[in-house]
C-alpha cells in the first residue's frame, strides 16, 4: 500500500506493507518488500557486502555496479543468488547521499537474506524469504556518520553483541601460508618473547586436510602439545579452522556424503574453490552434522585452542537442498555458529572469516570486514575487489567501520617486514593505521624476518592505544594525527 515517509526535509512516496512507525532517528517500516522513490538520481550509492570477502563501498549512480563479476570466484566471496551487472545490489542495508552531507539509508533489522537493489528512481528492499522475514526495516535520513550509527544501534538492540576483545594476535597464514611445520613455529613461539602478544595463532597447513581435522606429519607431537607451548610462553592458544566445509577427497565426504548440502539429484553442491578445486558444505541442520560440529569443537577446545579462526563459514549459508527446509539459510548458519559457541565456552574467541555479516552479530566475537590482506598493495592481473590485495582488504574495512561496537572488526594483519613484501612504508603505514581505527591489532611477520627497527615499530605498535575519532567518511583522529584514506578509498571505489 503506498505511503509517504516523513523524514525532516524529506517527503518520500513508498509502497510498503504496513504503516511505518516513528523511532528516534528514523522510521521503523514494516517488514515484507519495501520501495521508494528516493528523488536522488545522481546520489552516491552504499553498496554492503554480504560476506567478510564481499567489496563493500561507494559507487556513482551511474557508474558500473561494485560487484564480483567472476561467477565462480562471486560463489566463494559474495552471495551468487542476488547479483546483476547493471543496477546496483547490496546486503542488509544501502545508502544514497543527499549531496549535503546527508544521506537516505534503508536497513534490515533482522535476517533471511535481506537484500537492496538501487536505479535512479528506486531504493528497493526485500527478504529473500519471505515467509520467514518477519524483521522490519529502518529508514533514516541526515548526517551520514549518524545515521550510520543509528542503524547499527537498532542491529545490536535485536541481534546482540558479545564485548570480548581478542587482543594482540600473531597469525602464521601471511608468511608462510600452508608451509608451516612444529619447528618452525616454536621458533616463532621463542622469537617473539618481549613482545607483548596475547594470541599465537597457527593458520591453515596443520591438519590431514579440510575436511579431515587431525595434525598431519608436520606436526609430530601433536596439536595439543603445541597448545601447551603456547600457554606455557603465556599466550593464547589460537587455531585455524573451516568447520563447516571439506574438500572432495576428504575422508569425511567418503565416508558420509549424506552430510553435505547437495542439489536435487542428491550429488554434493560446490560451496566455493580454493586449495584448487571446489569445497562441499555441512548441511547444518541436519542431527548428525551438528553431532559432527560438536566434536570437532570439543577436540580442538580440548587440544587447548582459546581462540578459533572460524573460516569460509559462509559456506553453511549457501543455496541448496537442506534437511530441514523450513530453515532460512542464513538462519542455519546462524544456529551453526552458535552451537559452535555453546560447545566451545565462554572463554574461547570465536573469529569468522568469510562469515555473512548480519547473522554473526551477537554469536561471534570478532569478524573478518574485508578480503585476505597482501605483501603487495595491488595486482597487475586482477581489477576483482575481492582478491587477496592490501588496497582490497583496506577499502572494505573502512567502508564497514559502522559496524565498529557491534562486533570487533578484523581489517587482516598489518605489516612490518621489508622482507618478501613490495609495500611500501607509506602502504604500511595505512594498514597500521587502519588497525588503530578498528582497535584490531595483529600481524603475521616471523620475527626472525624483522630487523631491530622494524621490531621496535611493531613493539610500539602493539603497545600503542591512540584515542580515535572518525571526523567523516574517511578521515580519521587518530591520536594527534589525522589520517586520511580517502585516496585509496575513491581508487577502489570507482
Amino acid at each position: 500500500m503506498p505511503h509517504l515517509l516523513d523524514l525532516g526535509p524529506l517527503r518520500i512516496p513508498a509502497q510498503l506493507t504496513g504503516p511505518p512507525r516513528a523511532v528516534a532517528g528514523g522510521l521503523l517500516l514494516p517488514p515484507g518488500r519495501v520501495a521508494l522513490l528516493h528523488g536522488l538520481p545522481d546520489a552516491q550509492v552504499y553498496r554492503h557486502g554480504w560476506n567478510s570477502w564481499s567489496p563493500s563501498g561507494w559507487r556513482a549512480m551511474d557508474d558500473t555496479p561494485l560487484r564480483i563479476a567472476n561467477p565462480v570466484r562471486r560463489l566463494t566471496a559474495d552471495d551468487t543468488v542476488w547479483d546483476e551487472e547493471t543496477r546496483h545490489h547490496s546486503a542488509a542495508v544501502a545508502a544514497l547521499t543527499a549531496g549535503d552531507g546527508n544521506v537516505l539509508l534503508l536497513g534490515a533489522l533482522g535476517l533471511n537474506v535481506p537484500r537492496l537493489s538501487v536505479d535512479r528512481d528506486t531504493l528497493s528492499g526485500w527478504f529473500e524469504d519471505e515467509a520467514a522475514g518477519e524483521a522490519p526495516w529502518f529508514c533514516g535520513y541526515g548526517p551520514e556518520l549518524e545515521v550510520f550509527a543509528r542503524y547499527a544501534e537498532l542491529l545490536g538492540e535485536r541481534l546482540g553483541r558479545t564485548g570480548r576483545k581478542a587482543g594482540n594476535v600473531w597469525c602464521s597464514w601471511y608468511a608462510y601460508h600452508e608451509d608451516i611445520d612444529e619447528n618452525t613455529l616454536h621458533t616463532d613461539l621463542e622469537g617473539l618473547a618481549g613482545l607483548p602478544f596475547d594470541v599465537f595463532q597457527v593458520d591453515d597447513g596443520w591438519e590431514h586436510m579440510v575436511g579431515d581435522w587431525g595434525a598431519n606429519a608436520k606436526f609430530p607431537s601433536g596439536m595439543d602439545d603445541l597448545a601447551a607451548r603456547i600457554t606455557a610462553a603465556g599466550l593464547t592458544p589460537g587455531l585455524w579452522i573451516a568447520p563447516f566445509i571439506a574438500r572432495p577427497d576428504a575422508q569425511v565426504v567418503k565416508e558420509k556424503p549424506e552430510l553435505f548440502l547437495a542439489d536435487r539429484a542428491g550429488a554434493p553442491v560446490p560451496a566455493g574453490y580454493n586449495w584448487g578445486g571446489p569445497y562441499y558444505a555441512l548441511d547444518v541442520t541436519l542431527p548428525e552434522a551438528q553431532d559432527h560440529l560438536r566434536r570437532l569443537t570439543e577436540t580442538v577446545v580440548g587440544w587447548g585452542f582459546r581462540y578459533l579462526k572460524l573460516d569460509f563459514v559462509n559456506a553453511a549459508a549457501i543455496t541448496a537442498r537442506r534437511h530441514d527446509p523450513a530453515v532460512g539459510r542464513e538462519s542455519a548458519y546462524r544456529e551453526a555458529m552458535r552451537l559452535i559457541r555453546e560447545t566451545a565456552g565462554e572463554d574461547v574467541y570465536i573469529l569468522g572469516s568469510g562469515a555473512p555479516v548480519l547473522p554473526s552479530i551477537g554469536v561471534c566475537d570478532g569478524i573478518r570486514v574485508g578480503p585476505d590482506v597482501a605483501p603487495f598493495w595491488t595486482h597487475y592481473a586482477t581489477e576483482d575487489p575481492s582478491d587477496a590485495t592490501a588496497e582490497n582488504a583496506l577499502v572494505a574495512s573502512v567502508n564497514r567501520l559502522w559496524l565498529k561496537g557491534l562486533v570487533e572488526l578484523d581489517p587482516d594483519v598489518a605489516y612490518f617486514r621489508n622482507r618478501h613484501s613490495l609495500l611500501t612504508a607509506a602502504q604500511r603505514r595505512l594498514l597500521i593505521d587502519l588497525a588503530h581505527v578498528c582497535d584490531f591489532r595483529a600481524t603475521s611477520d616471523p620475527p626472525g624476518w624483522l630487523g631491530t627497527a622494524e621490531r621496535a615499530v611493531l613493539a610500539d605498535f602493539l603497545t600503542s592505544r591512540p584515542a580515535v575519532r572518525q571526523l567523516d567518511r574517511y578521515r580519521f583522529e587518530v591520536g594527534e594525527q589525522v589520517v586520511d584514506f580517502t585516496a585509496a578509498a575513491l581508487r577502489r571505489s570507482g
